[in-house]
């Protein structure tokens, strides 16, 4: 199971637990560290004070104190770099193409597969200019 990319800095932002455990399992079992908020000021404050920027973000669309696309937005800002793959279960054409145009590397629905996750991080990794 375990890639041959080396390990990413990966943070997963979703309010729901049960799907940040299953996230963080799945890609740690990968060998990729994995950094969780809950919230929208847990991801700003996680991505403002890393000590080692994030390679690739797994952003929920839909949080307790966020739920447009302007965290997406925010993220972008505060690390150009860190590719995301926006997750929702509200992937309407509006908010996939304004995920797009935000700089998004993918949006993806839910429910998803885990075992589809990681080599997906790996591609979203590797695609960066």
């Amino acid at each position: 199971m375990p890639t041959s990319a080396p390990g990413l800095r990966v943070l997963v932002v979703d309010d729901e637990a049960l799907i940040r455990w299953s996230l963080l399992e799945t890609l740690s079992s990968w060998g990729h560290e994995v950094v969780e908020a809950g919230d929208a000021a847990g991801a700003l404050h996680a991505v403002a004070t890393a000590a080692e920027p994030f390679d690739v973000a797994l952003l929920d669309f839909r949080l307790p104190d966020s739920n447009d696309l302007a965290l997406l937005s925010s993220l972008r800002r505060l690390a150009p770099a860190m590719r995301i793959i926006l997750m929702s279960a509200y992937g309407t054409p509006d908010v996939q193409q304004g995920a797009l145009d935000l700089g998004a590397y993918c949006v993806i629905s839910k429910p998803f597969e885990m075992h589809d996750v990681a080599p997906l991080v790996s591609r979203a990794y590797a695609s960066r200019a």
